[in-house]
C-alpha cells in the first residue's frame, strides 16, 4: 500500500493555475530575443521550426539568417532552385528537411489569403510536432507541442519513472499540455515550455531556483531532478566502411555524383563510391563501385583521407582514395543492390567544388581535392 502511494504522489499533476500564470510571466520577462520571434509570421516561423528540428537554436541562427538573406519572402523560397536551397543548408544535416521545407513553402505560397491548419497538415515535413508548433503560434491553435525540452520538464515536474517516450506517458504528458496550455496565447505557451527546458531545466546542472515551476515540482521537492527524465536502453549503432574516389583525369578535373532522389542525403553531390561488401578490401571496394555504379574503371592509388561520422541510426568511416581514371565513359548506370542509382555525375575543376552541396562527411575530401593535400584523419558528425 505504501509503495501504491508513493507512485500516485509521485504522478500527481498540478492544477493548471499552478502552471500556466507563472510560466507565462516569466517567459515574458525571461523569453530570449531570437530573430522568429521579432516578427513571428507564417514564412519566420515555417523556416525556424524547420531548422531548429533536431538543431540547437545556436546552430539555427546562421542559417536561419542567410536564408532570410537569400530569399526574403516565402514566395522566393518556393520559387528557388533546389540545388540552392541544399547548398544553403549544407552543413545543418537532415537534408529531408530542406527539400520538405521548400515543397511546403510552394504549396503555402500558392494558396489565397491565409492557409488554416489543415493546409499546413498536408505539407510534407510538418507533422504533429511542426504542426502544433506552427499552429500555435501562427493560427492560434491551442496545440501542445512535446520536444526533447518539453519531456525534460514533464518528466520532472511528475517525477515520471518511466521514459517520457514509452507510449502511456507520452499519451500523459500530451492530456496535461492540452489541459494547461493557454487559449487565448497558446503559441506563448509552447515556447515558453521549450524555453524553460532549453535554458533552465537544462540535463545537467537545472537552475532549479530559478524555475518558476519549483513550487510544483515533483523531482526538486525529491531532490532528484537530474535523475530525471528516465531513459530507454541505447541500441547499438551498426558500422559501416564506406569508399569514396578522388577521380582526376588528364586535365586534371575531378569526378563527382549527385545521389539518388529519395533517401539518405538525397540528391547531394559526393566524390563517388560506397560501402564495402563482406570481406573484400575497402581498395577493391572503391574500384568495384565506381565500376558498377558509373562504368568507369579506375586505378586506385594511396588513400588519402579517413572521416570517422555518425549518423542517428548507424556510423561510417569514410575512406578516400586517390584515384586515375582508365577506362569507360562516368555515367550513371542503374541501381544495383542497396546503394541506388546516381541520377547525375559530373568532371569539375577544383575550383568549382564550392558550389555544390556536400556532406558533411565529404568536407574534408573538397579541401583535399582543392589545394592537393595528403589529407590525413577526421572526424564529422552530422
Amino acid at each position: 500500500m505504501l509503495k501504491r502511494r508513493t507512485v500516485e504522489k509521485a504522478e500527481a499533476a498540478p492544477a493548471t493555475k499552478q502552471v500556466r500564470a507563472p510560466l507565462l510571466r516569466w517567459y515574458a520577462k525571461n523569453k530570449r530575443d531570437l530573430p522568429w520571434r521579432r516578427n513571428p509570421d507564417l514564412y519566420n516561423t515555417l523556416l525556424s521550426e524547420f531548422m531548429l528540428q533536431q538543431t540547437r537554436v545556436d546552430q539555427a541562427l546562421p542559417y536561419f539568417h542567410r536564408f532570410h538573406e537569400a530569399f526574403p519572402t516565402l514566395r522566393d523560397l518556393a520559387e528557388a532552385p533546389p540545388e540552392r536551397v541544399l547548398k544553403l543548408w549544407e552543413g545543418l544535416g537532415y537534408y529531408s528537411r530542406a527539400r520538405n521545407l521548400q515543397k511546403a513553402a510552394q504549396r503555402l505560397a500558392a494558396i489565397r489569403g491565409a492557409p488554416k491548419l489543415d493546409d499546413l497538415a498536408e505539407c510534407p515535413g510538418i507533422g504533429p510536432y511542426t504542426l502544433a508548433a506552427i499552429g500555435s503560434i501562427v493560427l492560434n491553435a491551442p496545440l501542445p507541442v512535446v520536444d526533447g525540452n518539453v519531456n525534460r520538464v514533464m518528466a520532472r515536474l511528475l517525477a515520471l519513472e518511466k521514459p517520457p517516450q514509452t507510449p502511456v506517458v507520452r499519451a500523459r504528458i500530451l492530456e496535461l499540455l492540452g489541459e494547461w496550455i493557454c487559449r487565448t496565447a497558446p503559441g506563448d505557451f509552447n515556447q515558453a515550455v521549450m524555453e524553460l527546458g532549453a535554458t533552465v531545466c537544462t540535463p545537467k546542472n537545472p537552475s532549479c531556483d530559478s524555475c518558476p515551476l519549483r513550487a510544483s515540482c515533483r523531482a526538486f521537492e525529491l531532490g532528484r531532478a537530474e535523475d530525471f527524465p528516465k531513459r530507454a536502453p541505447k541500441k547499438a549503432r551498426p558500422h559501416k566502411d564506406v569508399a569514396a574516389a578522388l577521380v582526376t583525369r588528364a586535365d586534371g578535373r575531378v569526378l563527382i555524383a549527385q545521389r539518388p532522389e529519395r533517401g539518405l542525403l538525397a540528391s547531394l553531390w559526393e566524390f563517388p563510391g560506397g560501402t564495402r561488401a563482406g570481406r573484400e578490401s575497402i581498395g577493391a571496394c572503391c574500384e568495384r563501385t565506381i565500376r558498377e555504379r558509373l562504368g568507369l574503371r579506375v586505378d586506385v592509388g594511396k588513400r588519402v583521407a579517413s572521416v570517422e561520422h555518425g549518423f542517428s541510426h548507424f556510423t561510417i568511416t569514410l575512406h578516400a582514395f586517390a584515384c586515375r581514371a582508365r577506362g569507360g565513359t562516368a555515367k550513371p548506370a542503374p541501381a544495383t543492390g542497396k546503394e541506388g542509382a546516381y541520377q547525375d555525375c559530373r568532371w569539375v575543376a577544383a575550383g568549382e567544388l564550392p558550389g555544390f552541396a556536400f556532406p558533411r562527411a565529404h568536407w574534408p575530401l573538397v579541401k583535399i581535392a582543392a589545394d592537393g593535400s595528403n589529407g590525413g584523419t577526421s572526424r564529422a558528425s552530422r
